[in-house]
């Protein structure tokens, strides 16, 4: 199992990257509109939504993106660093940072439909958005913020398998732990000061990097344990079997559904201030 994982991750690495370096804007669009689909139907499962429910939800999702997608690609075409639509990213700020830790604290889950709906959309559009106009800006920028949640995530797993004793979650997640959170956020914070380095950039901003970095990793902690509340309360393991040896998309994007938009929010608001 192990070895199928690393093979996919390779495999998905190289198939990501040159996707980010190389796709022709109308593409890199269509690949994430597509991906948000993906996870869409994904979500659906979480939800529990009956075929009429998840039809109607699939469709919805893609007008949505694809119309929001379509909006910010015009704006972004002009101004890249726009803040035009800077909303999707505020809502999803105030949903991962008031919202989901009032919904972890649940021991029973709560099978709104309609509420399961506009959470999905919640999760899933700001994430769409940010992924678009941070690569627009630039791609290195969105990969940046991304690593924060892979090398969040690698620090995580192997610190709490080594070192783990006391679980973080253990009604919601039973392999994380309090150790593995602490590697995370020291290599986040190594990561932070490493990049602030190579950036050659003053210790104010240093400062204010290794705090942004850090309270993005603890949001994709907080990403990863919601939708392991959502699976462990339908009963099953992943969210789906598209990727061999991780489960589905949402089970590889958990983390960035709660970073990207907030990351994109506070590289807009920061660029304006500086400007």
């Amino acid at each position: 199992m192990l070895k199928l994982r690393i093979i996919t991750a390779i495999c998905l690495l190289l198939f990501f990257l040159s996707a980010l370096f190389f796709l022709p804007p109308i593409l890199w669009g269509m690949l994430l509109l597509g991906m948000t689909i993906v996870a869409s139907r994904e979500w659906c499962t979480l939800g529990q939504f009956n075929t009429k429910q998840t039809l109607v939800y699939l469709i919805i999702t893609t007008i949505l993106g694809g119309e929001l997608l379509f909006v910010l690609s015009e704006v972004v075409d002009v101004n890249p660093i726009t803040t035009d639509i800077v909303w999707p990213y505020a809502v999803s700020l105030v949903f991962w940072v008031l919202i989901v830790p009032f919904l972890l604290t649940l021991s029973k889950p709560a099978r709104n439909t309609a509420m399961m709906m506009l959470i999905g959309w919640s999760v899933l559009l700001p994430t769409l958005l940010a992924m678009y106009q941070l690569r627009t800006i630039d791609p290195m920028i969105l990969l940046i913020f991304m690593s924060v949640v892979w090398i969040s995530d690698t620090a995580a797993y192997f610190v709490g398998k080594k070192f783990g004793k006391h679980k973080l979650a253990p009604q919601i997640s039973p392999g994380k732990t309090w150790e593995g959170v602490m590697g995370a956020l020291l290599a986040v914070l190594c990561y932070a000061m490493a990049l602030g380095y190579y950036l050659e950039e003053t210790i104010s901003f240093v400062i204010m990097l290794t705090f942004a970095v850090i309270g993005l990793a603890i949001l994709g902690i907080i990403g990863d344990l919601f939708e392991s509340q959502l699976k462990r309360q339908v009963g099953i393991k992943d969210s789906g079997t598209i990727l061999p040896g991780h489960g589905g998309v949402l089970d590889r994007i958990d983390a960035l559904t709660s970073t990207l938009p907030t990351a994109a929010l506070i590289y807009l608001i920061y660029s304006h201030v500086t400007l």
